[in-house]
């Protein structure tokens, strides 16, 4: 490589690694009223209620009281800020209306972004839920399908949780499919349709799939890739939130947030990983 061009090539690298770490860096005094705030108190107060694997409590009394990638965030951020972090316990009635009432600055505990929530709360996404279909592995049916869209056919017996999360997803996925509904037992899917034969398929979310498929052996999943943690089947994003009308706090949360993405990834997969 030509002195010239590398020298080129070096400026270029280094004044994008300068940005990224501008665009990390909090908005001045002034900028933003909340993060002006949170450096008088000295302290970043967040919500937190456990939800695996983004945000787990530590119970042992041993290390950090929490882990998993929703807290590592909320620590970048503290850092960042040069503040401690301060968690403040919340319930799932009371984990968005804590953000009207200033009793805390964000909500780490992970939520999922809908309509209803969009319109009281604004979100920094950072991962995502979605659904899976498993079914037996010695069943036929589910062995020649090689996609989801391959379980959409007559002879194929979908089961579901009456009232569940996946029942109104079910019914517009699979129209083609023998759809069979269950009372909910309690479990985190209709895995006894499946062992007793009574259905071919059934929906689970992607996290406890990774466990079920430890506890239960002789099952197969769709879609196959990743042992179906990149499905997109009812995908739904999920992140922390913070009041509404914070603009420049709320783009810089997403600026860090989007800087840390591959971090956040690998300490989930790692929390996935231990829940087998």
């Amino acid at each position: 490589m030509k002195p010239k061009l590398a020298r080129g090539l070096a400026a270029l690298l280094l004044a994008g690694s300068f940005g990224a770490v501008q665009a990390q860096e909090p908005p001045a005094p002034g900028a933003s009223p909340r993060i002006d705030a949170i450096r008088k108190a000295g302290e970043l107060r967040v919500g937190v209620l456990q939800n695996a694997p983004w945000l787990i409590e530590n119970t042992t009394g041993n290390g950090e009281p929490w882990s998993g990638p929703a807290w590592l965030l909320a620590k970048e951020y503290a850092r960042l800020l040069g503040v401690k972090l301060s968690t403040v316990p919340v319930s799932h009635e009371t984990k968005v209306p804590v953000l009207a009432s200033n009793q805390v600055d964000m909500t780490i505990s992970p939520l999922g972004e809908t309509p209803e929530r969009l319109k009281v709360v604004d979100f920094v996404v950072y991962s995502a839920t979605s659904v899976c279909m498993f079914g037996r592995a010695d069943n036929a049916k589910l062995a020649k399908a090689a996609s989801v869209d391959d379980l959409n056919r007559p002879e194929v017996t979908i089961a579901y949780f009456t009232g569940g999360a996946e029942e109104g997803w079910v019914k517009e996925r699979f129209p083609k499919a023998r759809l069979r509904a269950v009372a909910s037992s309690g479990a985190t899917a209709p895995v006894e349709e499946i062992m007793a034969r009574r259905a071919d398929a059934a929906p689970i979310n992607r996290v406890p799939w990774v466990g079920l498929q430890h506890k239960v052996k002789g099952l197969a999943v769709l879609p196959k890739e990743n042992n179906c943690q990149g499905s997109t089947e009812k995908a739904s994003p999920v992140g922390l939130a913070v009041d509404k009308n914070q603009p420049a706090y709320l783009e810089w949360l997403r600026q860090v947030a989007k800087a840390r993405k591959a971090q956040l990834d690998a300490d989930e997969a790692r929390v996935i990983g231990a829940l087998k």
